[in-house]
């Protein structure tokens, strides 16, 4: 008696293990609650032969297919979707895996923005989702407002004759510094005046005449 006892506790016990691995989902509440940007890498493609397809940003040295060869398996590819192949696809590679990577730059792009604007700027600027300027372009133009003020933004790190004007960080990290030099290496401006708190935007002016403008700890930079 004791020892069926036993045995069926032990069942009970790896039933409600496998519930309990089972609960978690598909992950969409872990990724809602991500904080952005997002950083996760795009997944593989499921049915990408090899070798395995470019990255997204990435277009190929060797030779790629003719654009009179950029048909999938089944079905057919949009016009959008063959410019945003042309000469994006090595020979002896499926289109489609090609496809897919721009596809999910723009489900990364359009993902981050629904939770944070600034922080699917930020992304694109940085190159975080790569190849997400084609993307957008050709495959989902609804992201275009995020490409755009991607494109008057630069990412955090020197930069030599920066425009003048205000600027703001995207980030919202504490530990933002920045500094403007003149040709001769003196400075200019720097900041934050006084260290930002959890939750502060982060600004800096550029003054006219700035040679190089450094930045550390922003991750990315929008005009204000």
């Amino acid at each position: 008696m004791y020892r069926r006892s036993a045995a069926a506790a032990v069942l009970l016990a790896a039933a409600l293990t496998l519930t309990a691995c089972s609960s978690g989902g598909d992950g969409a509440d872990a990724d809602a609650k991500a904080k952005p940007p997002a950083s996760s890498a795009a997944p593989d493609p499921a049915d990408t032969p090899a070798p395995s397809a470019p990255a997204a940003d990435a277009k190929p040295t060797g030779p790629v297919l003719p654009d009179a060869k950029l048909t999938p398996k089944t079905g057919s590819f949009t016009a959008e979707e063959k410019k945003y192949l042309s000469g994006r696809v090595p020979e002896k590679m499926d289109p489609a895996a090609v496809l897919q990577t721009g596809q999910e730059a723009c489900q990364r792009v359009a993902r981050t923005a629904k939770r944070d604007k600034d922080a699917a700027t930020g992304a694109v600027i940085t190159g975080e989702i790569a190849g997400a300027k084609d993307a957008i372009t050709h495959l989902c133009p609804d992201q275009k407002p995020v490409l755009a003020a991607a494109e008057k933004g630069f990412p955090e790190g020197p930069r030599q004759s920066p425009a003048a004007g205000n600027y703001r960080a995207l980030t919202q990290a504490t530990n933002c510094t920045w500094e403007a030099k003149g040709k001769d290496g003196s400075v200019l401006a720097s900041g934050p005046e006084t260290p930002p708190k959890a939750g502060d935007k982060i600004t800096a002016t550029i003054p006219a005449g700035t040679a190089e403008f450094n930045s550390s700890g922003c991750y990315a930079w929008i005009p204000a």
